[in-house]
């Protein structure tokens, strides 16, 4: 089963195709373009480059939070439009777990982190069993990395983008149980994306066409609405 994976929930967009459990492709570019202008070009560059049309794709796989709150809604409308353009189904999935995923047979408990302003961070926690199966051992949150701290026992590894500006938090507080990610496990990958999407999709846990991003804290025009009645 041929799958597609899409991620724009930071800075460093990803598009991956696995057939099964065999990675095909991966395309990952962090510039400053939106990803609105190079999503549908970076897709078609993948696909062209492996000789395979949208009609070749099985499936599609999108993360849909937490994350930038622009780069999701892009990455969600453009996975809704290939599915009506294709008649096929997708999966999402957590941008978190996808994060996670890139640390596999890690004996630590694994955290991303991605930076959510405001002096906080969207994370959750995760362990590896020994056959390498991820489990999930909090929900997605918002939390500020103080706090975060404060939840984990033991040796940890982070990753993502919120370890640029907190790594400093996590040294301090953690001492020798703080490591974090090599480079190439720094963001979420679109192979991560697919690899879970074909398990959900697998199991029928197909995407609502009308779902929304999994924003995890509410945007600043919802929080300008219910305190002023107005988005201006």
């Amino acid at each position: 089963m041929k799958v597609l994976g899409i991620d724009t929930a930071t800075m460093m967009g990803s598009v991956g195709l696995i057939d099964d459990d065999r990675p095909v492709a991966q395309y990952s570019l962090s510039i400053e373009v939106t990803h609105s202008e190079r999503l549908m070009e970076t897709i078609d560059v993948l696909l062209r480059g492996v000789r395979i049309g949208l009609d070749g794709i099985d499936g599609f796989a999108v993360s849909t939070g937490p994350g930038s709150f622009t780069g999701l809604r892009i990455g969600l409308a453009t996975v809704k439009g290939l599915c009506m353009a294709t008649g096929k189904e997708a999966a999402s999935v957590s941008t978190l777990e996808a994060l996670a995923l890139n640390m596999p047979y890690c004996s630590y408990s694994i955290c991303p982190v991605l930076d959510a302003r405001k002096k906080e961070v969207y994370s959750a926690l995760f362990r590896c069993d020994e056959d390498g199966t991820l489990k999930r051992l909090t929900d997605d949150m918002v939390i500020s990395p103080e706090s975060l701290v404060e939840m984990i026992k033991g040796p940890v590894v982070f990753s993502g983008d919120g370890v640029y500006t907190y790594r400093d938090i996590f040294k301090r507080r953690l001492g020798s149980n703080a490591h974090f990610a090599p480079v190439n496990a720094m963001f979420p990958s679109g192979l991560s994306v697919a690899g879970l999407g074909l398990s959900k999709l697998k199991k029928g846990e197909t995407m609502d066409k009308t779902g929304v991003p999994a924003y995890v804290r509410r945007s600043e025009a919802e929080i300008k609405f219910e305190t002023r009645g107005t988005l201006l």
